[in-house]
């Protein structure tokens, strides 16, 4: 099974939806897909919890269907994101001087794609 993780850092939504529209696809071609939200893309944790907001919708069915893997602990306090993270049960990842390892994941097999 091909393993991807895309790591998601701009805050762009436009861009972030595409980050969410691959993830869903590879998962329903059979990947093993992760999302990791990085940088100024956490601050979309919070705006995205509101279903009125633009691709709302598309963020709620990567969040249900498993995809999100992780959310970076120190970006996330620095966008003021954290407790809305926190409120949707997100995992926060920071073994990396408070950010997540790209390393880890290649170190586990996933190819690895930046947006």
């Amino acid at each position: 099974m091909r393993k991807v993780v895309l790591f998601a850092f701009s805050g762009e939504l436009t861009h972030f939806a595409h980050v969410l529209r691959n993830a869903l696809d590879m998962k329903n071609r059979g990947y093993d897909v992760r999302v990791v939200i990085e940088d100024d893309a956490t601050k979309l944790v919070s705006l995205l919890r509101n279903e009125t907001k633009p691709f709302a919708g598309l963020y709620r069915r990567a969040k249900d269907a498993g995809l999100i893997d992780c959310v970076c602990k120190a970006c996330a306090n620095k966008t003021g994101a954290l407790n809305a993270v926190i409120q949707q049960g997100l995992k926060l990842c920071d073994e990396m001087e408070g950010h997540p390892s790209i390393g880890r994941y290649i170190e586990n097999g996933y190819e690895v794609l930046i947006f």
